[in-house]
């Protein structure tokens, strides 16, 4: 498909756009995460790629260094003891994902695209087989963030991300690109430890 290779093309140009001018911010950053806990600035974690092959995705960090490993936040118990200060507020403003630019240049993902699964996330990994997610590199941002993120179940991640899959396109791109923007100026869907939070609130209101 013509658009996917556009698509890659266009992924290193802006991503390597966006690594020069947001230095001086990464620099800011950086200096933060020093100063307000112990450990690396970097956290890499194994998650699933293209083709389900796996890949060390990069963020900045947000939880304490003895924080269970390879465990999704919403499978913690009280989340919240786990991230520092600093992590809490690159959390809800998505600056924690910022490093994933190198992993777009290195070519490991894409800037709109499905979020890579963790590498046990045996569970969403079965939902996105049937609509043929893995065949599409994973993304920064992609359609479920802006229709609910941590909010939604993995059962309608998964159909949110099929959708995307059905639909690609240069257009649909732009539209994620610029409802990612507006959904962190207004921090929806950011629940810790609330994966399928939406269906949960529903129940509790009936």
């Amino acid at each position: 498909m013509f658009y996917l290779k556009f698509k890659r093309f266009y992924d290193f140009v802006l991503a390597l756009i966006g690594l020069i001018v947001l230095s001086p911010l990464f620099l800011v950053l950086i200096i933060c995460i020093k100063l307000d806990s112990k450990g690396p600035v970097l956290f890499k974690q194994k998650r699933i790629g293209r083709h389900k092959k796996h890949f060390y995705i990069l963020k900045f960090r947000t939880m304490r260094i003895d924080t269970p490993k390879d465990t999704p936040t919403h499978m913690l118990e009280n989340p919240q003891q786990w991230i520092t200060k600093v992590g809490k507020f690159l959390r809800k403003t998505s600056l924690d994902e910022l490093p994933q630019i190198i992993n777009i240049l290195k070519g490991d993902m894409s800037i709109i695209g499905p979020r890579p699964a963790l590498w046990n996330q045996y569970d969403l990994m079965d939902e996105r087989d049937k609509y043929s997610v893995h065949n599409l590199y994973p993304g920064l941002t992609g359609y479920a963030q802006i229709h609910g993120r941590d909010e939604l179940l993995i059962i309608e991640k998964a159909k949110l991300d099929g959708y995307y899959v059905k639909h690609i396109s240069l257009w649909l791109d732009i539209k994620i690109f610029f409802g990612t923007i507006i959904s962190i100026f207004k921090s929806d869907g950011v629940v810790e430890g609330g994966t399928g939070t939406l269906e949960k609130s529903n129940k509790e209101s009936k």
